[in-house]
């Protein structure tokens, strides 16, 4: 009877684990969290405050390091956020996460200011601010002024940092979950229910909402269904690279052990094989594997913190050009529906990125421009045509019809295929 009585509350306690990490690699979770670390000497244009985040969460640090960036995002991020306002434009998801960074820092929010028409506000009253253009957008609209993946970054943003959100702002973002309105194009959007889920898990947390508590547990219900029904037949949520913001999401709203135990191994399976090499990649994965997400910044309290991360020299990697060549036809539709395909033979191993330079320099009439972002580059005008986030446009990338989940820097061509570009609405 005593037997039976162990066994149960084994059983009962496992239960209970929110995303247990059986089977983690302490050695793995610190490779990941030094190709982070290293990914800041090399980082190109703004510095990244998913990065930080990340750095900041993980219990590993190099804290003279992870004060540069902080300086870094303090200056270049800082100074790129006001010439934005100062031009008016909605900057909703990059405000919050400068914010969520600050945070991870124990930084004093307070102490940092905007100058719009000569008056200085602090970054929170114009993160609040942002978040109630956003919702005057949608009640006009019918979607916020940027998405709704910036919309809950804001009001995660506004949360953590112990700030009562608008009940009007999270009874927006509410009703978008209701409706099923997280999508991406036409597919249904995992890494926005995610954040919206860590937003709202925040929010009920914090017991601020006093609209209507029953709506917004079934909204949390709703995001949560739709995130594990998401879930593939290899563990991964979505794709590769959503999982690791959809199990931050699961371990957030309390998750137990069963639902999302196989994707915290579909992760680990795919950083031991070099997936994640990425730099905003690992930045959303390593928290989940720690079983931590973005809601853990409300608690940090950068006491007594670890300093023992330290980078090993590296010798330099000499990249060798294939001498096998795979032909590359490259599709271009643009937004009235009008297509033009070319072709380019390319080195086996090349990313898109370069294939896509090779094609231009043959002087066919293909060209392309490029801006950066914090997955990398990503494709802005084909052709003369841009694809603006300003008018809900962008370039979807397929490979033989199949849309691809890495950006132009990052995806290889191996072999012989059709790369379709199209300008798409959202």
């Amino acid at each position: 009877m005593l037997l039976l009585v162990t066994i149960t509350l084994l059983l009962a306690s496992a239960s209970s684990r929110p995303c247990d990490t059986q089977g983690s690699n302490p050695e793995l979770f610190l490779s990941l969290n030094k190709n982070l670390l290293r990914s800041l000497e090399s980082q190109e244009g703004l510095p990244n405050p998913s990065i930080h985040l990340a750095l900041r969460l993980s219990p590993h640090h190099n804290q003279a390091k992870e004060t540069d960036h902080l300086n870094r995002l303090k200056n270049e991020l800082h100074d790129n956020i006001q010439t934005s306002l100062t031009n008016s434009q909605a900057v909703s998801g990059l405000m919050a996460l400068y914010a969520l960074a600050l945070k991870s820092s124990c930084y004093d929010l307070n102490t940092i200011t905007f100058i719009i028409n000569d008056k200085s506000e602090t970054l929170l009253t114009h993160l609040k601010r942002q978040m109630e253009q956003e919702k005057d957008h949608i009640a006009f609209s019918h979607r916020p002024l940027t998405n709704y993946y910036q919309y809950s970054l804001g009001v995660l943003a506004l949360c953590v940092s112990g700030i009562r959100v608008n009940n009007h702002v999270s009874h927006k973002l509410i009703k978008a979950a209701e409706n099923e309105q997280f999508k991406h194009g036409e597919t249904q959007s995992v890494d926005t229910y995610a954040m919206a889920g860590m937003a709202l898990q925040c929010v009920k947390d914090s017991g601020s909402y006093a609209h209507n508590a029953a709506e917004l547990d079934t909204a949390l219900s709703q995001i949560k269904q739709k995130i594990l029904a998401s879930r593939r037949a290899d563990g991964h949520i979505g794709n590769e690279f959503s999982t690791g913001l959809a199990v931050q999401a699961l371990l957030a709203m309390g998750s137990e052990v069963g639902e999302c135990a196989a994707s915290m191994n579909a992760m680990r399976t795919a950083a031991r094989s070099n997936t994640y090499h990425n730099p905003m990649a690992i930045s959303q994965t390593l928290p989940a594997l720690q079983r931590k997400s973005y809601l853990s910044v409300k608690t940090l309290d950068c006491l007594n913190e670890d300093d023992t991360l330290v980078l090993e020299p590296v010798d330099p990697v000499v990249v060798l050009t294939s001498d096998t060549k795979v032909m590359v036809t490259v599709e271009v539709v643009t937004a009235s529906g009008a297509a033009a395909a070319y072709s380019v033979d390319v080195p086996k191993g090349s990313s898109l990125l370069e294939a896509l330079e090779l094609l231009e320099r043959r002087d066919v009439g293909f060209t392309f421009q490029k801006e950066s972002s914090q997955w990398g580059p990503f494709l802005s005008a084909i052709n003369g045509e841009q694809a603006r986030q300003s008018d809900r446009r962008y370039w979807l990338l397929s490979s033989d019809g199949t849309a691809l989940t890495q950006g132009v820097g990052d995806f290889k061509i191996d072999f012989a295929q059709k790369i379709t570009i199209k300008n798409t609405s959202y």
